[in-house]
Protein backbone atom coordinates (compact mmCIF):
# COMPACT_ATOMS: atom_id res chain seq x y z
CA UNK A 1 0.00 0.00 0.00
CA UNK A 2 1.47 3.34 -1.04
CA UNK A 3 1.73 6.08 1.60
CA UNK A 4 2.20 8.96 -0.86
CA UNK A 5 -0.18 10.22 -3.55
CA UNK A 6 0.84 12.64 -6.30
CA UNK A 7 -2.10 14.70 -7.57
CA UNK A 8 -1.85 16.33 -11.01
CA UNK A 9 -3.68 19.63 -11.38
CA UNK A 10 -3.82 22.85 -13.35
CA UNK A 11 -2.30 25.88 -11.66
CA UNK A 12 -5.28 28.22 -11.43
CA UNK A 13 -6.57 29.22 -8.00
CA UNK A 14 -9.73 27.21 -8.61
CA UNK A 15 -7.89 24.08 -9.78
CA UNK A 16 -5.54 24.29 -6.81
CA UNK A 17 -8.47 24.70 -4.42
CA UNK A 18 -10.10 21.60 -5.90
CA UNK A 19 -6.90 19.52 -5.74
CA UNK A 20 -6.17 20.64 -2.17
CA UNK A 21 -9.75 19.85 -1.16
CA UNK A 22 -9.35 16.27 -2.38
CA UNK A 23 -5.89 16.02 -0.82
CA UNK A 24 -7.24 17.18 2.57
CA UNK A 25 -10.04 14.62 2.49
CA UNK A 26 -7.63 11.84 1.54
CA UNK A 27 -5.26 12.64 4.41
CA UNK A 28 -8.17 12.78 6.85
CA UNK A 29 -9.51 9.42 5.69
CA UNK A 30 -6.07 7.76 5.58
CA UNK A 31 -3.88 8.85 8.52
CA UNK A 32 -0.22 8.71 7.60
CA UNK A 33 -0.85 9.33 3.92
CA UNK A 34 1.12 12.21 2.38
CA UNK A 35 0.01 14.11 -0.71
CA UNK A 36 1.89 16.20 -3.25
CA UNK A 37 0.49 18.47 -5.96
CA UNK A 38 2.02 18.38 -9.43
CA UNK A 39 1.04 21.61 -11.22
CA UNK A 40 0.80 21.22 -15.00
CA UNK A 41 0.14 23.91 -17.59
CA UNK A 42 -2.31 22.71 -20.23
CA UNK A 43 -2.85 23.95 -23.77
CA UNK A 44 -5.96 25.80 -22.64
CA UNK A 45 -3.93 27.61 -19.98
CA UNK A 46 -1.25 28.69 -22.43
CA UNK A 47 -3.49 30.11 -25.18
CA UNK A 48 -5.41 32.98 -23.62
CA UNK A 49 -5.66 35.43 -26.52
CA UNK A 50 -7.93 33.22 -28.68
CA UNK A 51 -11.57 32.25 -28.00
CA UNK A 52 -11.92 28.63 -26.89
CA UNK A 53 -14.06 27.86 -29.92
CA UNK A 54 -11.19 28.92 -32.18
CA UNK A 55 -8.45 26.99 -30.37
CA UNK A 56 -9.95 23.69 -31.53
CA UNK A 57 -9.65 20.16 -30.27
CA UNK A 58 -10.95 18.44 -27.16
CA UNK A 59 -9.22 18.07 -23.85
CA UNK A 60 -7.76 21.59 -23.87
CA UNK A 61 -7.54 21.56 -20.07
CA UNK A 62 -6.77 17.89 -19.41
CA UNK A 63 -4.53 16.36 -22.09
CA UNK A 64 -1.18 17.18 -20.50
CA UNK A 65 -2.49 16.15 -17.09
CA UNK A 66 -3.62 12.78 -18.43
CA UNK A 67 -0.18 12.27 -19.95
CA UNK A 68 1.30 12.59 -16.45
CA UNK A 69 -1.04 9.83 -15.27
CA UNK A 70 -0.25 7.54 -18.19
CA UNK A 71 3.53 7.83 -17.77
CA UNK A 72 3.36 7.39 -13.99
CA UNK A 73 4.50 10.84 -12.86
CA UNK A 74 1.18 11.33 -11.05
CA UNK A 75 -1.22 8.94 -9.31
CA UNK A 76 -4.46 10.80 -9.78
CA UNK A 77 -5.89 13.98 -11.27
CA UNK A 78 -8.68 16.25 -10.10
CA UNK A 79 -10.67 17.78 -12.97
CA UNK A 80 -13.65 20.05 -13.39
CA UNK A 81 -15.98 17.60 -15.12
CA UNK A 82 -17.19 20.15 -17.66
CA UNK A 83 -13.60 20.31 -19.01
CA UNK A 84 -13.18 16.54 -19.42
CA UNK A 85 -13.75 15.08 -22.92
CA UNK A 86 -16.37 12.35 -23.16
CA UNK A 87 -13.82 9.74 -24.24
CA UNK A 88 -10.76 8.94 -22.13
CA UNK A 89 -7.29 7.72 -23.06
CA UNK A 90 -6.77 3.97 -22.89
CA UNK A 91 -5.64 2.83 -19.47
CA UNK A 92 -7.26 5.68 -17.51
CA UNK A 93 -10.55 5.68 -15.63
CA UNK A 94 -12.67 8.55 -14.32
CA UNK A 95 -13.46 6.42 -11.32
CA UNK A 96 -14.83 8.85 -8.73
CA UNK A 97 -17.29 11.74 -8.97
CA UNK A 98 -17.66 13.58 -5.62
CA UNK A 99 -20.83 15.35 -4.56
CA UNK A 100 -21.71 18.20 -6.89
CA UNK A 101 -21.43 21.86 -5.96
CA UNK A 102 -23.85 24.45 -7.38
CA UNK A 103 -24.44 23.53 -11.05
CA UNK A 104 -25.86 26.79 -12.34
CA UNK A 105 -24.23 29.84 -13.88
CA UNK A 106 -24.15 33.22 -12.19
CA UNK A 107 -24.50 36.70 -13.66
CA UNK A 108 -22.19 39.11 -11.85
CA UNK A 109 -22.76 42.84 -12.16
CA UNK A 110 -21.56 46.04 -10.54
CA UNK A 111 -25.01 46.67 -9.09
CA UNK A 112 -27.79 45.71 -11.51
CA UNK A 113 -30.01 43.05 -9.95
CA UNK A 114 -31.16 41.22 -13.07
CA UNK A 115 -30.23 40.51 -16.67
CA UNK A 116 -33.15 42.71 -17.74
CA UNK A 117 -31.76 45.64 -15.73
CA UNK A 118 -28.56 45.90 -17.78
CA UNK A 119 -28.54 48.95 -20.03
CA UNK A 120 -28.96 48.36 -23.79
CA UNK A 121 -25.63 47.62 -25.42
CA UNK A 122 -23.97 46.72 -22.12
CA UNK A 123 -20.62 44.96 -22.45
CA UNK A 124 -20.96 41.44 -21.03
CA UNK A 125 -18.04 39.03 -20.79
CA UNK A 126 -18.10 35.25 -21.14
CA UNK A 127 -15.78 32.59 -22.56
CA UNK A 128 -18.61 30.17 -23.32
CA UNK A 129 -20.61 29.89 -26.55
CA UNK A 130 -23.30 28.05 -24.57
CA UNK A 131 -23.70 31.03 -22.28
CA UNK A 132 -23.53 33.51 -25.15
CA UNK A 133 -26.30 31.72 -27.02
CA UNK A 134 -28.63 31.63 -24.02
CA UNK A 135 -27.93 35.25 -23.17
CA UNK A 136 -28.74 36.36 -26.71
CA UNK A 137 -32.00 34.44 -26.56
CA UNK A 138 -32.99 36.87 -23.80
CA UNK A 139 -31.09 40.09 -24.63
CA UNK A 140 -30.09 40.50 -28.27
CA UNK A 141 -29.04 44.07 -27.63
CA UNK A 142 -26.12 43.15 -25.36
CA UNK A 143 -22.51 43.40 -26.55
CA UNK A 144 -21.14 39.99 -25.61
CA UNK A 145 -17.33 39.94 -25.58
CA UNK A 146 -15.03 36.94 -25.22
CA UNK A 147 -13.52 36.78 -21.74
CA UNK A 148 -10.74 34.27 -21.02
CA UNK A 149 -8.52 33.74 -17.99
CA UNK A 150 -8.74 32.26 -14.53
CA UNK A 151 -11.92 32.89 -12.56
CA UNK A 152 -10.33 35.40 -10.20
CA UNK A 153 -8.94 37.29 -13.21
CA UNK A 154 -12.36 37.45 -14.85
CA UNK A 155 -14.04 38.72 -11.67
CA UNK A 156 -11.26 41.29 -11.30
CA UNK A 157 -11.93 42.65 -14.79
CA UNK A 158 -15.59 43.14 -13.87
CA UNK A 159 -14.74 44.92 -10.63
CA UNK A 160 -12.33 47.35 -12.30
CA UNK A 161 -14.94 48.33 -14.88
CA UNK A 162 -13.89 46.47 -18.03
CA UNK A 163 -17.37 44.91 -18.24
CA UNK A 164 -20.86 45.82 -17.11
CA UNK A 165 -21.44 42.15 -16.28
CA UNK A 166 -19.90 38.70 -16.67
CA UNK A 167 -21.29 35.16 -16.53
CA UNK A 168 -19.32 32.46 -14.72
CA UNK A 169 -19.98 29.15 -12.97
CA UNK A 170 -21.50 29.49 -9.54
CA UNK A 171 -19.49 26.54 -8.20
CA UNK A 172 -16.18 28.30 -8.78
CA UNK A 173 -17.39 31.43 -7.01
CA UNK A 174 -18.44 29.35 -4.02
CA UNK A 175 -15.20 27.40 -3.86
CA UNK A 176 -12.98 30.49 -4.02
CA UNK A 177 -15.24 32.76 -2.00
CA UNK A 178 -15.37 35.33 -4.81
CA UNK A 179 -18.13 37.91 -5.08
CA UNK A 180 -19.31 41.04 -6.85
CA UNK A 181 -21.71 43.85 -5.91
CA UNK A 182 -24.56 41.77 -7.35
CA UNK A 183 -24.84 38.04 -8.11
CA UNK A 184 -27.88 36.79 -10.01
CA UNK A 185 -28.29 33.00 -10.38
CA UNK A 186 -29.03 31.77 -13.92
CA UNK A 187 -30.71 28.50 -13.04
CA UNK A 188 -32.31 25.60 -14.91
CA UNK A 189 -34.77 24.92 -16.35
CA UNK A 190 -34.62 28.49 -17.72
CA UNK A 191 -30.83 28.71 -18.19
CA UNK A 192 -29.15 25.36 -18.77
CA UNK A 193 -25.62 24.46 -17.59
CA UNK A 194 -22.82 22.62 -19.35
CA UNK A 195 -22.62 18.85 -19.01
CA UNK A 196 -20.92 18.07 -15.71
CA UNK A 197 -20.89 21.67 -14.50
CA UNK A 198 -20.26 22.00 -10.76
CA UNK A 199 -18.93 18.44 -10.46
CA UNK A 200 -15.38 17.20 -10.00
CA UNK A 201 -13.92 14.06 -11.53
CA UNK A 202 -11.07 12.04 -10.07
CA UNK A 203 -9.08 10.18 -12.70
CA UNK A 204 -6.40 7.53 -12.24
CA UNK A 205 -4.83 4.54 -13.98
CA UNK A 206 -7.22 1.64 -14.46
CA UNK A 207 -4.67 -0.84 -13.11
CA UNK A 208 -3.91 1.17 -9.95
CA UNK A 209 -6.08 -0.71 -7.44
CA UNK A 210 -4.44 0.96 -4.45
CA UNK A 211 -5.28 4.50 -5.55
CA UNK A 212 -8.79 3.38 -6.56
CA UNK A 213 -9.37 1.99 -3.08
CA UNK A 214 -8.10 5.16 -1.38
CA UNK A 215 -10.41 7.54 -3.29
CA UNK A 216 -13.52 5.34 -3.48
CA UNK A 217 -15.12 6.93 -0.39
CA UNK A 218 -15.36 10.26 -2.23
CA UNK A 219 -17.80 8.95 -4.84
CA UNK A 220 -21.37 10.33 -4.70
CA UNK A 221 -23.85 8.05 -6.52
CA UNK A 222 -26.49 10.72 -7.30
CA UNK A 223 -23.87 13.04 -8.79
CA UNK A 224 -22.20 10.18 -10.66
CA UNK A 225 -25.47 9.10 -12.33
CA UNK A 226 -26.57 12.65 -13.17
CA UNK A 227 -23.20 13.42 -14.74
CA UNK A 228 -23.25 10.07 -16.59
CA UNK A 229 -26.51 11.09 -18.27
CA UNK A 230 -25.17 14.54 -19.18
CA UNK A 231 -21.91 13.16 -20.54
CA UNK A 232 -23.79 10.48 -22.48
CA UNK A 233 -25.65 13.29 -24.19
CA UNK A 234 -22.33 14.99 -24.97
CA UNK A 235 -20.91 11.75 -26.40
CA UNK A 236 -23.95 11.28 -28.62
CA UNK A 237 -23.46 14.75 -30.07
CA UNK A 238 -19.66 14.41 -30.36
CA UNK A 239 -19.64 17.72 -28.54
CA UNK A 240 -16.82 20.02 -27.49
CA UNK A 241 -16.28 23.62 -26.47
CA UNK A 242 -16.74 24.84 -30.06
CA UNK A 243 -20.53 24.53 -29.89
CA UNK A 244 -23.38 25.62 -27.59
CA UNK A 245 -24.47 22.36 -25.92
CA UNK A 246 -26.32 22.26 -22.59
CA UNK A 247 -27.29 19.31 -20.40
CA UNK A 248 -29.07 19.12 -17.04
CA UNK A 249 -29.89 15.88 -15.25
CA UNK A 250 -31.92 15.46 -12.06
CA UNK A 251 -31.98 12.27 -9.98
CA UNK A 252 -35.25 11.48 -8.20
CA UNK A 253 -35.21 8.13 -6.44
CA UNK A 254 -34.47 5.50 -9.09
CA UNK A 255 -35.19 7.87 -11.98
CA UNK A 256 -33.08 10.31 -13.99
CA UNK A 257 -34.63 13.19 -15.93
CA UNK A 258 -32.34 14.74 -18.52
CA UNK A 259 -32.88 17.96 -20.46
CA UNK A 260 -30.57 18.60 -23.38
CA UNK A 261 -30.24 21.51 -25.77
CA UNK A 262 -28.33 22.45 -28.90
CA UNK A 263 -28.46 25.96 -30.34
CA UNK A 264 -26.62 28.20 -32.73
CA UNK A 265 -24.40 30.91 -31.25
CA UNK A 266 -26.88 33.69 -32.01
CA UNK A 267 -29.65 31.88 -30.14
CA UNK A 268 -31.87 31.91 -33.23
CA UNK A 269 -32.24 28.15 -33.65
CA UNK A 270 -32.78 26.00 -30.59
CA UNK A 271 -33.50 22.29 -30.24
CA UNK A 272 -34.40 21.27 -26.70
CA UNK A 273 -35.83 17.99 -25.45
CA UNK A 274 -36.26 16.06 -22.18
CA UNK A 275 -36.03 12.33 -21.49
CA UNK A 276 -36.72 10.25 -18.38
CA UNK A 277 -35.73 6.72 -17.43
CA UNK A 278 -34.08 4.49 -14.84
CA UNK A 279 -30.88 5.89 -13.40
CA UNK A 280 -29.16 2.56 -14.00
CA UNK A 281 -29.34 3.48 -17.70
CA UNK A 282 -28.23 7.10 -17.28
CA UNK A 283 -25.57 7.10 -19.98
CA UNK A 284 -27.83 5.30 -22.45
CA UNK A 285 -30.58 7.85 -21.81
CA UNK A 286 -28.12 10.63 -22.63
CA UNK A 287 -27.08 8.88 -25.85
CA UNK A 288 -30.70 8.38 -26.88
CA UNK A 289 -31.61 11.99 -26.16
CA UNK A 290 -28.71 13.10 -28.35
CA UNK A 291 -30.14 11.05 -31.22
CA UNK A 292 -33.51 12.74 -30.73
CA UNK A 293 -31.93 16.20 -30.71
CA UNK A 294 -29.90 15.44 -33.84
CA UNK A 295 -32.96 14.18 -35.71
CA UNK A 296 -35.02 17.25 -34.79
CA UNK A 297 -32.57 19.77 -36.26
CA UNK A 298 -29.56 19.56 -33.98
CA UNK A 299 -27.41 17.89 -36.60
CA UNK A 300 -27.86 20.74 -39.07
CA UNK A 301 -26.90 23.28 -36.40
CA UNK A 302 -23.83 21.32 -35.29
CA UNK A 303 -22.67 20.65 -38.85
CA UNK A 304 -22.71 24.38 -39.58
CA UNK A 305 -20.89 25.26 -36.38
CA UNK A 306 -18.18 22.65 -36.90
CA UNK A 307 -17.74 23.85 -40.48
CA UNK A 308 -17.09 27.35 -39.15
CA UNK A 309 -14.66 26.04 -36.50
CA UNK A 310 -13.16 22.84 -37.95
Amino acid sequence: MKNRIVIATRGSQLALWQANHVADRLRTAHPGLTTELMVIKTKGDKILDVPLAKVGGKGLFVKEIEEALVDGRADLAVHSMKDVPAEQPEGLVLGVVPEREELSDALLTRGETSLAALAPGSRLGTSSLRRKSQLLMRRRDLSIVDLRGNLDTRVGKLLRGDFAAIVVAGAGLNRLGLSAPARIPLTPPDFLPAAGQGALGIEYRANDADTAAKVAFLDHPDTRDAVAAERGFLVGLDGGCQVPISAWAVITGDTVTLTGMVSDVAGDRVVRETATGPRTEARAIGLALAETILAKGGKAILDELYAENP
